[in-house]
């Protein structure tokens, strides 16, 4: 860990293109034999479809799309693009293509509902939309509330009046394109996130802060080269996609193993692992939580050698007991989608179970107190990263359209992470919980305004609050404390919490509904009237 600090020294050049210095330089490395054999990407559907694409592959086909975003959608430097597909390639060759053509990449979870996609669209002003068959008839649905809207591309094998046929115009399309010139703190990718109050903020970043700032998780934490086969699970909204699928793999010319996998399903993991040659594996605690339900060690997976986690904390016992039946210590890290790698559990470090390990060389880690001073070991705080005198360069660049909550991110010298934590004696974090109330379930981050607003929205419900509640699986879920009206207060409990986690579940993306709900006749409250979500979080883990 030490010797790693020491030779971390990142070059920042005044311009940037992942797409041209770092793919194009790994087809250069392959075509002169330098490399192993191992693809660039590698996909399968499960079902005995699969795709192989080199670095050269991936170059021509993203230049084609290229060629498809800045010819038959008109789209310009800086302009922003809506990304919502399942993990099928063409979402990679989409990242990519974007990062060529200099335009700003805003994926989105396939679980968005009309009213999720139209908030979206309206913020972030995007010009061009591109999903599949099972998203579009949302989009149609909003389209016309949304002005910048120009262009809608369909990545189908059939046709939709309106939208553009993505593989019409791909096979149609040049392969030669000259990569924009853009500067390292150029935006490059938005990601909404969740927060508690108000809707998701849009999490803007550069060039700089994933295609260079991701060396770090790539090459200490994953422990990446050029001969690795990485599968990280993430759904393809999330900002852990572009991590590991994209970023942190490809900067170490690594091999990035997509299963299309619709449904989260264990044995199809392990069937994977086994059948394919698979070193390295990313997952969320919740993937975890389940693969140890099941009997792992009667399962051979020959290649695998290094496990990591993020998303959420890990339980130590959850951390055994896959080392026991597979022989592999899980790595946690810890990051958020305004940074990159904050913490890990490096390449040769000792590893504490249940801590998320030690600063990343790009930060200045720190537990502060609510005046910004650091407190010693031992101390719960505020998890935060020092950014002045110099802020990281591998920081989001900000909230965008906000420099309000920009602005609110910092305290004194120091950007606050909204976590709460405590550093040991050894310099060892450990996750703590959070400062505001995002419910962070089987990797899912859900704001409670989300679903308190879609909850109010039925004529049933007068206020609710939504806060987290322990679940043996997901870690945590959804609950809701419901104040119904009088004209429905005599109604049957258990009708009425299936009535409403219907309604939620067709208001907004059906991950985010209360899986547990509780009726009652009022809800705690500070003077001022704000609802004390903490304190009927507290009661809930205290049970």
């Amino acid at each position: 860990y030490e010797a790693m600090k020491q030779q971390y020294r990142p070059e920042i050049p005044e311009y940037f293109n992942f797409a041209r210095d770092v793919l194009d330089r790994w087809a250069e490395v392959e075509k002169e034999g330098k490399k192993s054999k191992n693809p660039a990407l590698w996909w399968v559907d499960g079902a005995g479809e699969e795709v192989r694409w080199s670095f050269e592959e991936l170059g021509v086909l993203s230049r084609k799309v290229a060629n498809v975003l800045s010819g038959a959608c008109s789209l310009q430097q800086g302009d922003r693009v809506i990304l919502i597909l399942p993990r099928v390639p063409e979402w990679w060759l989409v990242n990519v293509a974007c990062m060529r053509t200099g335009t700003v990449l805003i994926p989105g979870t396939q679980q968005l509902t009309a009213k999720d996609i139209l908030h979206r669209l309206q913020k972030s002003k995007a010009k061009c939309i591109i999903t599949d068959d099972s998203v579009a008839p949302a989009v149609d649905s909003v389209g016309s509330e949304c002005q910048s809207l120009k262009f809608r591309l369909l990545v189908s094998e059939g046709h939709r009046e309106g939208w553009l046929n993505f593989k019409d115009l791909l096979k149609n399309a040049p392969s030669d394109h000259q990569c924009v010139s853009t500067k390292c703190g150029d935006a490059m990718a938005i990601f909404f996130t969740s927060g508690t109050t108000g809707s998701p903020k849009m999490v803007e970043h550069s060039h700089r802060s994933y295609g260079i700032g991701l060396t770090v998780s790539g090459r200490y934490w994953l422990d990446l080269t050029s001969s690795d086969i990485l599968w990280n699970t993430s759904d393809t909204g999330w900002a852990k996609a572009a991590w590991s699928s994209i970023f942190s793999a490809w900067i170490q010319g690594t091999c990035v193993f997509v299963h299309k996998m619709p449904h989260f399903d264990p044995h199809t993991v392990f069937k994977s692992l086994s059948r394919f040659p698979i070193t390295v594996f990313c997952s969320p605690p919740t993937a975890y939580r389940m693969f140890v339900q099941h009997k792992v060690s009667s399962y051979q997976f020959k290649g695998l050698r290094h496990c990591v986690s993020a998303g959420e904390p890990i339980n130590p016992d959850v951390m055994q007991e896959w080392k026991a039946q597979t022989g592999l210590d899980i790595h946690e890290g810890y990051g958020q989608t305004e940074t990159v790698l904050v913490c890990g559990n490096f390449k040769g470090m000792r590893i504490k179970p249940g801590s998320m390990g030690k600063p990343s060389p790009g930060y200045d880690v720190k537990i502060i107190d609510e005046k910004g001073n650091i407190l010693p070991p031992g101390n719960e705080g505020d998890i935060a990263i020092r950014v002045k005198p110099t802020r990281p360069l591998f920081l989001f660049t900000r909230y965008a359209d906000d420099p309000e909550k920009t602005e609110a991110t910092i305290r004194g010298d120091f950007y606050v992470t909204g976590d709460r934590g405590i550093m040991d004696e050894d310099g060892y974090f450990w996750f703590v919980g959070r400062a505001d109330d995002v419910i962070n379930s089987a990797g899912y981050r859900i704001g409670p305004f989300e679903v308190e607003s879609a909850l109010v929205e039925h004529p049933a419900v007068v206020e609710s609050a939504v806060v987290s509640s322990p679940d043996s699986i997901r870690g945590e879920v959804v609950k809701a404390f419901v104040v119904l009206t009088s004209d429905y207060a005599s109604h049957d409990p258990e009708k009425m919490t299936k009535e409403l986690q219907d309604h939620v579940k067709k208001v907004t993306a059906p991950y985010k509904y209360p899986r547990k709900m509780e009726f009652v006749q009022q809800l705690p409250k500070t003077v001022s009237g704000k609802i004390r979500r903490n304190e009927l979080r507290q009661k809930e883990w205290r049970k």
